[in-house]
């Protein structure tokens, strides 16, 4: 598994800016009010980072032999996918909490302090899940083993045809 790309977090957090100016725009040329997040999203998206570092450290603590038993790949795989993906949407939920933030302040009214703070916390919470997320990628990064054969690393590395490797 390739690790999360920086690139792949900036498209969707401008994804994610890009519909949440969209959003913003089109509830108001309905003549709707602009969506503000509920409080309970940034409590969310932090909880969810707390979660997921919390099942990376199990993982670490086992590549590094602090643990009980053998690391389970097959575990930490699932949870550095998880992990990957949690950093996806925190640049996502970002990304569109940034273009709310975007539309109100292009406006020509001063937006509430309750709708600007919790897309103010949204973001911040975001960006935490982003930070989460890659943190436990990394912790569920497994070593090499030094005792893992890999093709061309040594010198008996292909069948032989007979004669010895100074005759080839």
């Amino acid at each position: 598994m390739k690790r999360t790309h920086p690139v792949s977090l900036v498209i969707a957090a401008v994804l994610g800016a890009g519909a949440g100016y969209l959003l913003d725009q089109l509830l108001t040329a309905a003549g709707r009010s602009t969506f503000t997040p509920m409080v309970s999203l940034p409590v969310l998206l932090l909880l969810l980072g707390v979660v997921i570092v919390a099942l990376a450290v199990p993982i670490r603590r086992a590549t590094l032999g602090t643990a009980g038993g053998p690391v389970n790949p097959f575990r930490a795989v699932r949870i550095a996918i998880l992990a990957k993906a949690s950093s996806l949407l925190g640049a996502l939920f970002g990304g569109l909490g940034l273009g709310l933030i975007l539309f109100l302040a292009t406006r020509p009214a001063d937006p509430s302090l309750g709708s600007m703070g919790a897309q103010i916390a949204t973001v911040v919470c975001a960006a935490a899940l982003v930070a989460a997320g890659l943190i436990a990628e990394h912790l569920c990064t497994i070593r090499k083993d030094d005792d893992d054969e890999h093709p061309g690393d040594g010198p008996d590395d292909g069948p032989h045809l007979g004669g010895s490797h100074a005759e080839r």
